[in-house]
């Protein structure tokens, strides 16, 4: 049994439709990252997405691309907003990952107006992506951004340049703030009218960690009990056409495969709400 596959966009690739979050590589051994392939094996994952400022993860991804050649969708991002520091950026990923090239090539967390001004302007970071695909060193553009303001900000970047996929925030709780679901579900339109693939992060997000002791290496406090993931899965993957990537402790990472795996229906609002009240589900932004 392996999870669902749909095609990523306009990029010919049919891939997972949980695609591994490898910011969960960030300060992990070569040996704990490798025995998290054997989950991705395992579960039949075929797409990873790292970036340059993930710590290690390109470093530790690396092995698996020499051990499994050919067998991920592999994606990279970076946070430079200069045309010169994005090309740096790509070539160090090239060097760490040990490949000639990726397959998608995302500007990252592109969400202050300044940056996202700078980086799609002459000059900008989106001058060496559109050189890079020119030069076959990536394939495919992308962007990704947080914050409650980022779907609104991915039309605007949209309007500006034809991205290839896009990556954003989506779950229940944050669906509920009116600002957000109406431009994330524009977004979602403008993106099936010209198939940009959508990619979805914090599906397991319960709240910020507001002071607590961090036990998990998300940046939110996450949803623990396999029964509020499995939920929490299942309502992202309820909506078609979008993929879902992956949590970033690499402790949770089975659960969500596994829910994932197990997939049949989205949850119905009733019992997502029973879910938020159990698990004192907050908005990570509002």
């Amino acid at each position: 049994m392996s999870v669902p596959l749909d095609e990523f966009g306009r990029t010919g690739h049919r891939s997972t439709r949980t695609i591994f979050g490898a910011a969960s590589l960030s300060n992990v051994t070569q040996s704990a990252a490798d025995r998290t392939l054997d989950v991705l094996l395992r579960h039949g994952v075929n797409h990873i997405d790292t970036a340059a400022g993930y710590g290690d993860s390109e470093l530790r991804i690396a092995p698996w691309l020499k051990r499994e050649p050919n067998r991920f969708f592999l994606a990279t991002k970076t946070g430079s907003r200069d045309a010169k520091g994005a090309r740096e950026d790509l070539h160090r990923s090239l060097d760490r990952l040990g490949v000639d090239h990726v397959d998608l090539w995302q500007l990252h967390s592109l969400a202050d107006p300044i940056d996202w001004d700078t980086a799609l302007s002459p000059g900008g970071a989106i001058d060496a992506a559109v050189e890079a695909r020119d030069q076959g060193l990536v394939r495919w553009i992308g962007v990704t951004g947080h914050g409650a303001q980022i779907a609104a900000n991915h039309r605007r970047s949209l309007a500006r340049f034809d991205f290839d996929s896009v990556l954003l925030p989506y779950n229940f709780v944050t669906m509920q703030l009116p600002y957000y679901a109406e431009n994330f579900d524009a977004l979602a339109r403008t993106c099936a009218e010209r198939n940009v693939a959508v990619q979805t992060i914090k599906s397991i997000a319960a709240s910020p960690w507001l002071g607590r002791e961090r036990t998990r290496t998300t940046w939110y406090e996450p949803l623990e009990a396999q029964a509020d993931i499995d939920l929490a899965v299942w309502w992202v993957l309820g909506r078609p056409g979008v993929f879902l990537n992956t949590v970033g402790d690499i402790d949770l990472l089975p659960r969500v495969l596994d829910a994932a795996e197990r997939f049949e229906k989205r949850p119905t609002d009733t019992e997502m709400t029973a879910m938020l009240e159990r698990s004192r589900t907050e908005p990570l932004f509002v």
